[in-house]
């Protein structure tokens, strides 16, 4: 970690905590973010307010230290997706467990990054905008050590990449670029066709603002998506490569990038990419799954691929939401104080996973307490005879989808096993 990133980040610590950062306490108004973490609080006991967003401490390295280890592993070079969090302090905690960069998805979320120090970064998406293109452009002149490689999947996004950045007048420095391989008809971004793929192949090497430096894609999109599908997707990616390569679409280049990645196919890619043959330079086989940094007690508890291959670890649900019990109104129903502002629910509902007795702090497992929907500030909470849930208690909930959970707080409290705050993470949405 550079000078600069130190200092970028040692002005989050110095942030003013205040009305903008809901669940923490009143009383803390005017401390800096560092003051505050000096103060070790008690998540339960220290006046922080429901509901309130918790990250567990040791679930998240736990986390970060798996997937290095999982990338060493299968020699993969690590990316992980930065839009999950959009938090700086965690894309360093990600770069000193082994990544090689933070993967974006848009050009306002590489200017958080730049301005925290990233000094790589892939843009998983296509840029025509020529405002982002100017700036892209002046930064890659102003860094040399700053290396960004983006998506492109037509010959007229190539064109208008071309003219921004002729325009711009930082255009001594060509911009790295990788085609992207559609994942299907009826898929998301990027070429459909191999024949097409060497269409805008050809309209980068006619620009010279621009460098192709290799392929990549998004197996997720693959239609169907089962093990057989998106290994079939993958190795046409590979042969993309292959074909570039022999065509000598790569000369002069220190290494070819061939990308994908999500969290669900993870160990797919791992298999396909082992396969690569040896080219005419290195292959930087770069993975780029960003949601394991949280994980979560839903959508992707379900679709990890460590589940398809335990031998290789686990990863562990490390958010957890707390809330209270607002309203008791029968015997059949309660309500707690977090709703769709708080909680992710675009995948799946909240689960309560424990409940915390407001009278003596002991928690328990939740038994017969079920989330049945959210208003903007309410869960609605159907329970079961026998469920001792009180008005006062505290519920902690699960939730699935880390992306739409990190974008509803703003300054997370990071919690160990006893409820002591060590830390806070501050995102940037």
């Amino acid at each position: 970690m550079g000078v600069e990133s130190v200092e970028a980040l040692a002005r989050l610590a110095a942030e003013r905590v205040d009305h903008r950062f809901k669940g923490l306490p009143p009383d803390a108004d005017g401390l800096t973010v560092a003051e505050l973490a000096d103060r070790r609080l008690n998540l339960f006991t220290g006046g922080f307010t429901t509901p309130v967003l918790a990250l567990s401490a040791e679930r998240l390295e736990h986390n970060l230290a798996l997937m290095e280890t999982y990338s060493a592993r299968h020699g993969l070079a690590f990316a992980p997706h930065g839009k999950t969090s959009m938090a700086p302090r965690l894309f360093w905690r990600q770069i000193e467990h082994g990544a090689w960069g933070i993967t974006l998805a848009v050009p306002h979320q590489v200017r958080v990054a730049r301005e925290f120090g990233i000094e790589r970064i892939f843009l998983a998406n296509e840029v025509v905008d020529p405002a982002a293109l100017r700036w892209i452009a002046a930064e890659l002149a102003a860094d040399p050590s700053f290396r960004f490689v983006c998506y492109v999947d037509s010959v007229r996004g190539v064109e208008l990449m071309d003219a921004a950045l002729r325009d711009s007048g930082h255009s001594a420095r060509p911009v790295d670029v990788v085609v992207e391989l559609g994942a299907g008809e009826g898929a998301r971004t990027g070429v459909r066709t191999e024949a097409e793929c060497a269409a805008v192949a050809d309209a980068v090497a006619a620009a010279g603002t621009l460098r192709l430096v290799g392929v990549a894609g998004y197996e997720g999109e693959v239609p169907g998506a089962d093990p057989e599908r998106v290994g079939a997707w993958l190795r046409r990616l590979t042969a993309l490569a292959v074909d570039f390569d022999k065509a000598g679409r790569f000369a002069g280049l220190d290494e070819i990038v061939v990308s994908a990645g999500g969290s669900a196919w993870f160990d797919t890619v791992a298999e396909v990419f082992a396969e690569l043959p040896e080219l005419s330079v290195p292959v930087l086989k770069l993975l780029r799954s960003g949601a394991y940094v949280s994980h979560d007690a839903g959508h992707y508890s379900r679709v990890t691929p460590f589940n398809r291959v335990p031998e290789e670890g686990t990863l562990e649900p490390a958010f957890r939401l707390w809330a209270q019990i607002v309203s008791r109104p029968s015997p059949g129903q309660a309500f707690a104080n977090a709703g769709k502002r708080d909680a992710a629910h675009d995948l799946d509902l909240p689960t309560v996973e424990v409940l915390r007795d407001a009278g003596t702090g002991a928690v328990r497992d939740a038994v017969g307490v079920t989330v049945t929907g959210l208003s903007d500030q309410h869960a609605w909470l159907r329970t079961e005879a026998g469920a001792a849930l009180e008005v006062g208690d505290w519920v902690g909930l699960g939730l699935s989808h880390p992306c739409t959970s990190f974008d509803k707080w703003k300054l997370i409290p990071v919690v160990e096993a006893d409820g002591t705050v060590v830390d806070y993470v501050r995102t940037f949405f």
